[in-house]
């Protein structure tokens, strides 16, 4: 049992709904990373901020100091490695502004995040799809195809999860129903996760 899991419902004590749709999303991106694999993160508008947020807390140093190992150490000088932190594959793709903006003009701007998860993601890795309904048509396009190439997917939603969470392997319905108020509570959940993880791998 997760201590900081304990702690995010002792302070947002709604979120006890969410205690094992939490847990699993661990145990699934954890499994995800231990294989190789690599989360690929999306969402619309405060969303898109969420996706490059959870990124940052992954990439680099969280809570926990991150230390490269002696192998990396001895491999990169322990000039350079003492510079530098463990990191975890976290890819948010609203970062891809450049091919978001070129495939809406060219193709169908509700397809761009779908074609960012076919060039992207493959068998072993996770998709997290943020979206405070759970029906943003880009969000489920990009959902489809990572059911299509065995992602494992992840909804990160309201209280209702939308089509998002009939399609999901897992979804996390926080229990709200004004956008606002969603987002408010998304960011616990994933700050919960992101130092759940960070121990995993990093204790």
């Amino acid at each position: 049992m997760s201590r900081y899991l304990e702690s995010m419902i002792d302070r947002y004590p709604a979120l006890e709904s969410c205690r094992k749709d939490v847990e699993a999303t661990h145990a699934a991106i954890s499994s995800a990373f231990a294989s190789g694999g690599k989360l690929l993160v999306c969402g619309n508008g405060g969303s898109a901020a969420d996706s490059a947020h959870i990124s940052a807390e992954l990439l680099k140093g969280f809570a926990l100091a991150r230390p490269l190992d002696e192998e990396w150490q001895t491999r990169l000088g322990p000039g350079l490695a003492a510079k530098l932190q463990g990191s975890l594959p976290v890819i948010p793709l609203p970062a891809f502004d450049s091919l978001l903006t070129a495939f809406a003009n060219d193709s169908d701007p509700l397809y761009g995040f779908a074609q960012l998860v076919w060039g992207l993601g493959g068998e072993g890795d996770a998709l997290l799809c943020i979206s405070t309904s759970g029906n943003s048509a880009n969000i489920l396009h990009a959902a489809e195809v990572g059911r299509a190439k065995d992602l494992l997917v992840i909804g990160l939603t309201g209280e209702g999860g939308g089509r998002l969470n009939e399609m999901a392997d897992i979804c996390i319905r926080v229990p709200e129903t004004e956008v606002y108020l969603i987002q408010e509570n998304h960011l616990p959940v994933y700050h919960c996760l992101s130092l759940m993880l960070e121990e995993t791998f990093f204790s």
